[in-house]
């Protein structure tokens, strides 16, 4: 009778710690700097933030140019010779014009830069946790967590590569809907320019 209560002690912990591992929840982790550096949706993110910062630094450079032109005419004595003193005045005027713009446009450049580089982590964060939702369902996952939050994690349960290619697929997949609704929108248009012909 001792030997079956030990027997039935054993089974009993033995199904108790087997349902303790089953029940604890499986986390998975995605490098986000990754998924925004690496996915198709990311650097296309990256690409139109390169675009306006060169606009702006374009915008700036112009201006210094400009202002340099201005400065270097002001201290040339034979220039302000031949100059009226309105024409004088007014260089001076348009000089000081271009130095507010180009404070302000330097305001504007790092104010613009970071507003958009907060959007872009948000849209960026939107689209990583819908790939990473797919991820989770797809590996039975409880949690998928951004990998800077952990010490230390299990490459298997890494799941970056899988995060980025479904976003990957997403991103394309959003491209040839629009795509397809502006060609709608063209072929639409059309029976009415041919009866406007």
């Amino acid at each position: 009778m001792r030997k079956f209560f030990l027997s039935a002690a054993v089974i009993l912990g033995l199904a108790a710690t087997s349902a303790s591992a089953t029940d604890a929840p499986l986390i998975g982790v995605v490098n986000f700097a990754s998924c925004i550096t690496d996915s198709k949706a990311g650097k296309k993110e990256q690409e139109n933030m390169e675009n306006m910062r060169k606009h702006m630094s374009s915008l700036i450079e112009d201006s210094e140019k400009e202002l340099k032109e201005i400065a270097a005419k002001l201290e040339d004595p034979e220039y302000l010779d031949s100059l009226s003193p309105k024409a004088e005045e007014d260089l001076k005027a348009k000089g000081q014009a271009l130095e507010e713009d180009l404070a302000r446009y330097q305001n504007q450049f790092y104010q613009v830069l970071q507003q958009t580089n907060y959007q872009i982590v948000q849209k960026m964060s939107g689209a990583i946790a819908k790939a990473a939702e797919k991820v989770a369902k797809q590996r039975k996952l409880d949690y998928v967590m951004n990998k800077e939050a952990c010490f230390y994690i299990r490459s298997d349960l890494d799941v970056t590569t899988l995060v980025i290619s479904e976003m990957d697929t997403s991103f394309e997949l959003d491209a040839k809907t629009k795509k397809l609704s502006e060609n709608e929108e063209n072929s639409a248009s059309e029976p009415v320019l041919d009866k406007a012909g």
